[in-house]
């Protein structure tokens, strides 16, 4: 299999999101399991669907300052409030090269070099590894929402790594809890058990809801532990596990949230 070029670049999905990843591929997740986190990464299926190997964590960066130069332009340019970072690839793996990144695209906009508003730089992660107290004091300077995701059908140690992680973040950064949540069959011992913990989940924390995209012969699928449903979505079928009907799933421009940054966490 092919591995990932280490050349950044600045890419826009076909939901409108734009993404500055500083890695692709994903190690610490793909060691969880053969196809990923829960056994189905949306991103290490489309890796493996065009011959990458996502089990390898490849570290993008700015090939010189002509380089860098275009990628800031670029940024400034595009239609969007934000722009992430932890789509192909979990930011965590190795955070100093992350923040390394954030700096280098932060500092341009701090001399000003472009008139247009600053955008906001927003993470997803796993917290594989954690960032050091030297890190998060070092993020604070820059425009960042960290959006920790979980979910219950993480591993009770992961899971409470994670919350803890969340809870860390807050001094530093805008802190988001990104809950990967699903249709839990209560009719299943298993189902009902994750479903208890997604309740307490919901009910405990201002989560940011976000639906599962499941392949449908995912083993909580064959094991009738989630329960799904088939869609149209973005003009392709596909299949959902969703929690809650108002939940959004759909283009970037319709979302209220934007993956956390206009969200009231004081509420």
């Amino acid at each position: 299999m092919r591995e990932y070029s280490n050349k950044i670049t600045l890419t826009k999905n076909f939901r409108g999101v734009y993404s500055l990843d500083p890695s692709f591929g994903c190690y610490s997740g793909m060691l969880e399991s053969e196809k990923g986190c829960y056994n189905d990464c949306y991103a290490a299926r489309y890796s493996k669907k065009y011959g990458y190997d996502f089990s390898k964590t490849v570290l993008r960066c700015f090939e010189n300052e002509t380089h860098k130069y275009r990628i800031i332009k670029e940024i400034s340019k595009i239609n969007s409030s934000f722009i992430r970072m932890g789509t192909s690839g979990d930011p965590s793996e190795n955070w100093e090269h992350t923040i390394k990144i954030i700096k280098a695209i932060s500092t341009e906009y701090q001399l000003k070099l472009f008139k247009e508003k600053r955008k906001e730089i927003v993470i997803i992660t796993k917290h594989w590894n954690k960032l050091t107290d030297n890190q998060l004091i070092n993020i604070k300077k820059y425009n960042l929402c960290i959006n920790t995701s979980i979910s219950a059908l993480d591993k009770s140690s992961l899971l409470n790594h994670r919350i803890e992680q969340y809870e860390r973040l807050k001094p530093y950064c805008k802190s988001i809890l990104r809950l990967v949540s699903a249709d839990f069959n209560t009719n299943n011992k298993i189902g009902n058990e994750l479903n208890k913990i997604q309740s307490l989940l919901f009910k405990n924390y201002d989560v940011l809801d976000t639906i599962f995209r499941v392949y449908k012969k995912n083993k909580l699928v064959i094991s009738n532990i989630i329960n799904i449903k088939e869609i149209k979505f973005m003009g392709k079928r596909c299949n959902i596990s969703r929690k809650n009907k108002h939940t959004h799933f759909g283009s970037c421009n319709n979302c209220n949230d934007k993956c956390g940054i206009n969200k009231d966490i004081t509420a």
